[in-house]
């Protein structure tokens, strides 16, 4: 799997062009889904969900009915390892061909969660139907992503920043973590908000959370699963180019805007 193009070439899909996942990209998938894993060392218990057999469905997909979801004690973290891990089995399952989206919201949540069989002190975070991608999007797709600008990002000195938060980062003093930046700033995010910000400071990249209301509830930050999905960006593409890039988690103090909160950091070199 090449990560800095399966990332660039990945969309979110939500119109299948009805044809059974095939048996060995399901069982290639599933696999993989053994090896996914964050930092945090948090473990995840993997299901492909059949939805006619379980009931489980989403109002937004069309044309599959198959569906991978994954669960996990509800601990400190588990948004970010959870984020961590899922994107790359969305990632490794675009490389495959077949296609994806994040699902939190706009899913029939206790259907899905009867049927990976949920536990006292366990969380389903998201889901992702698995398919073939139609020749042309649902009318409905297409309105959906026009109206959270799914093909719009951010600019790099919005979101990156140079020692403190007064001062953008530029691709020319990024030098090599140049594509490292922009793999994360391709990352996919709930309703696209794109909620990470990355300060660059005494050698060490530190991740922060700018918050957007409506997205924590019952101690849960569906926004940390976002940032979860930067740091797995961050991570593969740095690995993919031969960079130094060591995860930490070590709060440096610097003065944050009130919405925005520190996450973790990676410590980096070439």
């Amino acid at each position: 799997m090449k990560i800095l193009d399966t990332i660039r070439s990945r969309r979110s899909v939500r119109t299948f062009d009805g044809k059974a996942l095939r048996q060995e990209d399901a069982d290639r998938i599933t696999a993989f889904c053994e090896t996914a894993a964050s930092p945090y060392d948090i473990p995840i218990t993997w299901k492909l969900i059949d939805a006619k057999q379980t009931g489980a469905s989403s109002k937004v997909i069309a044309g599959t009915d198959t569906f991978i979801a994954g669960k996990m004690r509800r601990v400190p973290h588990a948004e970010e390892a959870f984020g961590y891990a899922f994107e790359q089995v969305v990632l490794f399952a675009e490389s495959l061909g077949v296609g994806t989206t994040w699902i939190a919201g706009t899913m029939d949540r206790k259907a899905f969660e009867k049927a990976i069989e949920l536990s006292d002190g366990e969380v389903m975070p998201c889901v992702s139907p698995l398919g073939y991608t139609a020749k042309k999007m649902s009318l409905r797709e297409t309105m959906m992503r026009k109206g959270i600008k799914a093909d719009t990002r951010l600019k790099f000195g919005e979101l990156f920043f140079d020692g403190s938060f007064d001062k953008p980062l530029t691709q020319e003093k990024a030098e090599a973590f140049a594509q490292v930046f922009e793999a994360v700033r391709l990352a996919p995010s709930a309703v696209n908000k794109q909620p990470w910000r990355i300060v660059i400071c005494g050698g060490m990249a530190h991740f922060y959370e700018k918050h957007s209301r409506g997205y924590s509830a019952d101690g849960w930050d569906v926004q940390k699963i976002d940032m979860g999905i930067a740091l797995c960006h961050f991570d593969m593409a740095a690995k993919e180019l031969g960079l130094t890039a060591s995860f930490e988690i070590s709060d440096p103090g610097i003065s944050a805007p009130d919405d925005t909160d520190y996450i973790a950091s990676f410590r980096i070199g070439e």
